[in-house]
């Protein structure tokens, strides 16, 4: 594998934009999925010239419903592309790996949400989707970002402005929610597990796929960034005195598989690794009635992760291994869209959609008491 991290991104990113284009073909060849939910539409301006300040009709997109007396023009739905809005189409990479020749412009899509907080992870799933979406010929206003929004997170406002920045904010859909709706022992009994990093986690995403059921009944796919920290070594390795960095850049997958046979690491539910981060991500979506989907953890997204020297890369050096995710897939993303990917800093679910104050309120910091209603859920 080689070191340059313009072709490793390229690599790495070719390979989740070639397991998503799968996905979305698969999918939408499925014609009772076609069906285009009654509430779902982007409203677009009026392009009617001549009008006075405040004449201009709405405009809905296909498949939206005006709300009666009102003088409203429908037409089919297309958000504007990058750059549009400036007068310049975005440009697109001459080597990205998604094939045209074959597909039809216009193809019908269903509606595809993706778990969005504007980190590294769900930010490029996001512009990838986008993107392959276009060169499938598939209408992107199919698309939207779903954010949950507690009020105060800071992951509201990154997502916010991870989206602004690329002419995108169109596509940003907060899911609103408040502390009474998270309810710690139905993540308990859903998830399986009593670990606070994973139940935390999974009380977010069952708060946000319930906040998407409710506000969309008919909604089934959703995609997203799970499996991208594994892939690319980007846990903290001061939260686990039992790392080093050399023990996680030495150990080829240290995060997919935990710490082998016969050690118990995590839990006596999950062996570790993957097989718990899968469990709190799988589990709300399913609870819900969601298909859910993360590129990710896909093997050949994993194995391009895999051939990647992260010794020679990071020289052993924490820092440069903590910034060596965000170099390699907003490389990528450059070079299969063309677009400048916003990196931020990493920020966990639960810390981005609540302060930790607010958190503690309804979620403990100590496992005993998780371990003690999971415990119950079998006497």
């Amino acid at each position: 594998m080689p070191t340059d991290l313009d072709e490793l991104g390229r690599r790495y990113i070719g390979a989740l934009a070639d397991e998503i284009a799968k996905w979305l073909k698969q999918i939408s060849n499925d014609t009772s999925r076609n069906t285009p939910h009654p509430s779902f539409g982007h409203p677009l301006p009026s392009s009617d010239e001549g009008r006075g300040k405040g004449e201009g009709r709405r405009v809905l997109s296909s498949g939206a419903r005006a709300t009666g007396g009102e003088n409203v023009e429908e037409r089919p739905s297309r958000l504007p592309l990058l750059g549009e809005r400036d007068g310049v189409r975005a440009r697109q990479s001459s080597k990205s790996i998604i094939p045209t020749k074959g597909l039809h412009e216009g193809r019908s899509a269903p509606p595809v949400g993706v778990c969005f907080s504007g980190g590294i992870d769900s930010g490029s799933v996001f512009l990838i989707t986008y993107h392959v979406m276009r060169k499938l010929g598939m209408s992107p206003s199919r698309l939207k970002a779903f954010t949950l929004n507690f009020g105060d997170g800071p992951d509201f406002q990154q997502a916010r402005e991870f989206l602004d920045r690329l002419g995108l904010g169109l596509f940003l859909e907060p899911i609103e929610a408040d502390l009474a709706s998270i309810d710690v022992a139905e993540a308990i009994r859903v998830l399986e597990d009593y670990k606070s990093l994973d139940v935390e986690c999974a009380s977010m995403g069952l708060t946000l796929c319930r906040g998407i059921r409710a506000r969309y009944p008919d909604w089934k796919f959703l995609i997203d960034g799970d499996g991208g920290d594994e892939n690319l070594k980007d846990y903290p390795i001061e939260e686990n005195p039992d790392l080093t960095i050399r023990s996680v850049v030495n150990n080829l997958m240290l995060y997919q598989e935990g710490w082998g046979v016969g050690r118990i690491k995590h839990s006596l539910t999950y062996s570790g690794g993957l097989s718990r981060s899968y469990t709190r991500t799988y589990a709300p979506a399913k609870q819900f009635g969601f298909d859910g989907f993360s590129p990710y953890t896909r093997p050949s997204v994993i194995e391009v992760a895999e051939g990647i020297p992260f010794a020679t890369l990071t020289d052993m050096s924490v820092e440069k291994l903590y910034g060596l995710k965000g170099e390699i897939v907003s490389r990528g993303v450059k070079a299969i869209t063309g677009l400048d990917m916003p990196v931020f800093p990493k920020r966990r679910f639960q810390h981005g959609a609540l302060p930790q104050e607010k958190l503690r309120q309804r979620l403990p910091e100590q496992e005993s008491a998780y371990r003690k209603k999971y415990l119950s859920l079998y006497q």
